[in-house]
């Protein structure tokens, strides 16, 4: 007997259980039906090739160093094919007490995919936030590329705006909702 796979992978690397719980989040205002979550370090990273749509979660840690789940299996990114998958990031940062590096962390990863061949999407305004530097920001700095969530300073906004975030990946990836 085979199981029956969501159409959506998320993957995530959590340390404080925040970038986890901004995942059940997201699973609970897509559903059940739509994704399938997985803590990368439980679940081989090869796992997202059984999916053609895949939302990553990493936090930044300190002066901009990858998740320690994610800086475990960074080189084994390299070895995967993401022709063909469409991307969509959500990080956790800290704008106040490293606003030099907010999310630095989501920007190595959005690099790494899109060189790797995958698509991105779920790109982010940075209207609201307030930080020195990031290396998740697209090229005009209008945009984060991805979800921003900032759980240390803003934890009141994370809701509202992954219930946002949910809706504009989900009509980028072309998915609906179940009825």
């Amino acid at each position: 007997m085979t199981t029956q796979r969501a159409p959506i992978g998320l993957f995530f690397g959590s340390s404080t259980c925040y970038t986890d719980m901004a995942g059940e989040k997201i699973a609970a205002v897509l559903g059940d039906a739509l994704v399938d979550r997985f803590d990368i370090a439980e679940e081989p990273i090869s796992t997202v090739l059984f999916y053609d749509y895949l939302i990553l979660g990493i936090p930044t840690w300190d002066y901009g160093e990858l998740q320690e789940d994610w800086e475990e299996i960074w080189d084994e990114l390299d070895d995967l094919d993401f022709s063909g998958k469409t991307v969509a990031i959500y990080g956790l940062g800290d704008q106040v007490g490293y606003p030099e590096w907010f999310l630095d962390a989501m920007g190595y990863l959005h690099s790494k995919l899109v060189h790797l061949g995958a698509k991105a999407v779920g790109y982010w305004p940075v209207d609201g936030y307030e930080f020195e530097a990031s290396k998740a920001l697209t090229e005009d700095e209008q945009q984060f590329v991805g979800l921003a969530l900032d759980d240390e300073n803003e934890f009141e906004l994370s809701d509202e705006r992954i219930a946002r975030w949910c809706t504009q990946i989900l009509s980028e990836f072309g998915l609906h909702p179940e009825q």
